[in-house]
């Protein structure tokens, strides 16, 4: 599947392929058809985390050049980080030179800021945990000064901090973007609400997609935090008693949401939480009803995620249409509607 090459300056114009699990088929349709596609009293949940600026470039002590792409702020203050050798947007992860080998103690600096590695973590010597000498106002002000959003070899040109976010973000903890909310712009988030379509949020880290590694992506997803609120809660509850259904916007959300009611015996509990659930083949929600997400192709890890959603054969037929269709994928591409009517 090709990839979209860069935003769309009319993103809800998209194109969506709504996905009926239990009929075991799938239609063509627009972003536009999502509010004709659900119903009154459905809730749709977005993870309303707004993108940092995760990558940072810098130089080892002995000036070696590098990549940190930061992964998700510790409760110590430290960060759970990755490293990359050197390059720049236009060369893909997996085909830049190895990083510089760092060890617990070593210093770098990264956009003005010194830091140095506390602890190298499992399974790969890339993954670090780091520490920086500034912290608070001082720190978030250098990330935002120097540091980019994490980048793609797929793009016309350098993705500035902008491209990255969605329409309703909050709270900076997405280290990329929560991209199943790209294409909900405001105009199609109040024709859902004048379809009867309640709207809900909750704030969820999104981590690194890929590593370009194959050992340290197997291990992806890390542990990510989540903030579920009171009234998102109680949302829920109320759509399940009015017989609505609950749709995510995104896997992120869909980890929130499982994640929390996990942890509770199949109870959704508000508050704020570390999950580490991971989903697929075999995973049965007990709190969501469907997913909208962007297109994935077989063999990536989103795309392994969708089987706790529909059979794997049918998301083959359903990858193969979107081919043959010239559906477009990542960040900036077509949408998925996973939803039975």
């Amino acid at each position: 599947m090709k990839p979209a090459r860069w935003p769309g300056d009319h993103p809800e114009e998209g194109r969506l392929l709504h996905v009926e699990p239990r009929a075991s088929r799938f239609k063509d349709a627009h972003l536009a058809d999502l509010p004709s596609l659900l119903r009154e009293k459905d809730l749709l949940v977005v993870n309303d985390a707004a993108t940092f600026p995760a990558s940072l470039l810098g130089r080892t002590a002995s000036g070696e050049r590098m990549e940190l792409r930061l992964l998700s702020h510790e409760p110590d203050g430290t960060w759970l980080a990755v490293l990359f050798g050197a390059g720049d947007w236009r060369k893909r992860t997996e085909d830049r030179p190895s990083p510089p080998v760092l060890e617990a103690g070593a210093r770098f600096t990264v956009v003005g800021l010194s830091a140095r590695v506390v602890e190298v973590l499992p399974p790969s010597p890339r993954l670090l945990r780091v520490a920086f000498e500034d912290d608070g106002a001082e720190l978030w002000s250098a990330l935002y000064q120097g540091g980019r959003p994490v980048q793609y070899a797929h793009t016309l040109a350098p993705l500035s901090l902008w491209h990255v976010q969605t329409g309703y973000g909050a709270r900076p903890w997405a280290v990329e973007a929560p991209s199943a909310g790209l294409p909900l712009t405001w105009n199609l988030l109040l024709a859902l609400r004048r379809r009867g379509v309640r709207l809900a949020s909750l704030t969820h880290a999104a981590g690194l997609s890929s590593t370009g590694d194959a050992v340290l992506d197997a291990a992806l997803p890390r542990p990510e935090r989540s903030d579920i609120p009171a009234v998102t809660v109680a949302q829920v509850e109320a759509t399940r008693a009015e017989g609505g259904r609950v749709v995510a916007v995104g896997t992120t959300v869909v980890r929130a949401l499982e994640g929390r009611a996990a942890m509770n015996g199949g109870r959704l509990v508000a508050g704020e939480s570390v999950t580490d659930l991971l989903l697929g083949p075999g995973f049965v929600p007990r709190v969501v009803d469907g997913l909208l997400t962007g297109m994935h192709e077989p063999g990536t890890s989103h795309h392994a995620l969708l089987q706790a959603f529909a059979p794997l054969s049918l998301l083959g037929d359903v990858a193969a249409h979107a081919e043959a269709k010239g559906y477009l994928g990542h960040e900036f591409g077509d949408s998925c509607l996973i939803l039975d009517t």
